[in-house]
């Protein structure tokens, strides 16, 4: 009797359940500990296209209006990379093309989180390890995360449908899955990084990097073709961004766009289940080597043991942002050949670029834009402080003849300086690509990397912000420092889209800054924003220095 209720406990369809043991606790617990983080997510991309919507009516306000913006944005370039193709000249399909692109990348990236958090960072804390030792199942804490995720992106596609649905009840119907089947697909791709690495700071790179890459395909084939004239650029084609612009909503929608999102997503969240049921729990497919068996010279200080840790994902992000820039140099020239006589159109050119002429209105937009993407990158950095605190890796350390302040200053030398770097290649390339295009190398090399310089101060006071909170509110630092590079990054892509109101813009310190290149430098900007980071920055290792390290 004992041998036959062995070898039934062992058949697939017992073996499936156990593996699902515990999924609806785990799942509770998750919406529980981001009852917050989920309703803000969803409010602020649901209702953005609610927000657009109000913001065209009130600005295009004749069907002639309409025909005449779309004319024109889609015969430019420059403009089509930045807000993708309109379909249609209705309401409807406006508010599609002014925010469609943007919030489908905001869907992708809150999926990355809410994955990343439930799965990897669980078993690099220990706990998912505590919770399996219970009634809890190999594949519940990826079930219940994949759900967690799936309920967000449900509740986004949702709200936007409703919210649209006076439009067209088609297009807003599209709108919405376009939207949230996009975030599903992102959150499987999350799901796989998650199995294959030990890191939950690489997983999530790795997840967001999929994201940025997919946005720049995106961009770069909308920039080299007008897909409302034909079936579209090839680039395109290779992103489930593109996919999500490509739906067409409230312009003869194309609902068979939206299945290659949902096939995409089933396969990804396949391959998640198959590769979490072929490892242990806490380790994952590329293992980390092991190091030799003595430290070098390098190793032997606190400077040397941060730059080992942190230069692989400084060195990602200086080459994802210098290809990046490259690609916008040359999708900038002849932006100013096709600016119509509109003065809607050339307000909406300076609200996203500045007075100037297009091309540099074009390049300003671009350059803020990936300062903006860049504060991701710094946040991560001084956010590794405090993962090295609370995974007791900084104790020996300080045991040792290190004092806080010196094993602080070993990562925030790098979160500081790392941007100027990384902005500088961008500026490079950027420069580089532009000038040769425009038959001026000499004279816009410099103008370009200048801007991108420009942006350093701005980075540098999201950077001080999150070593204020590390220092002062440091079991808070991680949600409200990237609670705050949500709204750098929500203002600096939206902000100007939507025409926000000057106190909205003024949120972020990106919007403080002149619009380079084009518009005339002043230095009290930089300064001020300068002082601003330099006490940000003293409070929070004052903080530091006083109190309790956590255990």
């Amino acid at each position: 009797m004992t041998a036959v209720a062995d070898t039934r406990a062992t058949t697939p369809e017992r073996t499936g359940s156990r593996d699902l043991a515990g999924t609806g606790t785990l799942l509770r617990l998750a919406l529980r500990r981001d009852r917050v983080m989920i309703p803000v997510w969803v409010l602020a991309i649901g209702m953005t296209g609610s927000s657009a919507l109000g913001r065209l009516k009130s600005t295009y306000e004749t069907a002639a209006d309409r025909a005449k913006v779309v004319q024109d944005m889609n015969g430019n370039g420059s403009m089509r990379s930045m807000l993708g193709v309109a379909f249609g000249d209705s309401y409807g399909a406006l508010s599609a093309w002014r925010v469609g692109v943007f919030l489908a990348a905001f869907a992708g990236i809150m999926s990355v989180l809410l994955v990343i958090r439930h799965t990897r960072e669980e078993e690099e804390s220990g706990r998912q390890e505590a919770l399996s030792a219970g009634m809890v199942g190999r594949r519940a804490g990826l079930t219940s995360a994949l759900l967690t995720m799936g309920i967000a992106n449900a509740a986004i596609a949702l709200l936007i449908t409703a919210t649209l649905a006076g439009e067209g009840s088609g297009g807003a119907l599209a709108y919405g899955l376009a939207v949230g089947l996009t975030g599903l697909a992102f959150g499987g791709l999350a799901a796989i990084a998650a199995q294959v690495t030990e890191n939950a700071r690489l997983a999530r790179g790795l997840a967001a990097g999929a994201v940025g890459i997919a946005y720049m395909l995106r961009l770069l084939g909308d920039a080299a073709q007008d897909g409302s004239k034909g079936s579209g650029h090839v680039l395109v084609w290779l992103s489930p961004i593109g996919w999500a612009e490509y739906t067409r909503p409230f312009a003869n929608e194309r609902w068979w766009v939206l299945l290659l999102l949902a096939a995409f997503t089933a396969v990804s969240f396949a391959v998640a289940y198959s590769l979490a049921g072929r490892r242990d729990i806490g380790a994952g497919f590329f293992a980390s080597r092991p190091g030799p068996a003595s430290a070098g010279r390098s190793l032997q200080g606190p400077y040397g043991l941060a730059w080992r840790l942190q230069r692989g994902t400084l060195l990602g992000w200086g080459i994802g942002i210098a290809l990046s820039a490259a690609g916008l140099g040359g999708a900038a020239n002849g932006a100013d050949s096709i600016i119509g006589d509109s003065q809607k159109n050339r307000d909406l050119i300076e609200r996203l670029g500045g007075a100037q002429n297009l091309n540099d209105a074009f390049l300003a937009a671009m350059v803020t834009v990936l300062g903006v993407v860049l504060t991701v990158h710094t946040v991560s950095a001084v956010l590794r402080l405090r993962s090295e605190e609370t995974d007791q890796r900084a104790e020996p350390l300080l045991a040792n003849a290190v004092s806080r302040l010196r094993w602080a200053a070993s990562h925030l030398v790098i979160a500081y300086l790392g941007p100027v770097a990384v902005l500088a290649a961008g500026g490079l390339t950027m420069g580089l690509v532009y000038g040769a295009a425009s038959d001026d190398l000499g004279g816009e090399l410099p103008r370009v990397l200048g801007a991108m310089l420009a942006q350093v101060p701005a980075v540098w006071v999201v950077t001080s912000l999150v070593v204020f909170l590390f220092g002062l509110l440091p079991n808070y630092t991680a949600s409200l420092g990237w609670a705050v590079v949500g709204v750098v990054v929500a203002i600096g892509w939206l902000g100007p889209a939507l025409d926000a109101p000057q106190p909205v813009l003024n949120l972020s310190p990106f919007s403080h800054l002149p619009k380079l290149p084009g518009e005339s430098l002043s230095a009290a900007p930089f300064l001020w924003l300068l002082l601003l980071s330099a006490v940000l920055t003293v409070a929070g290792l004052v903080g530091l220095r006083r109190r309790d390290m956590t255990n």
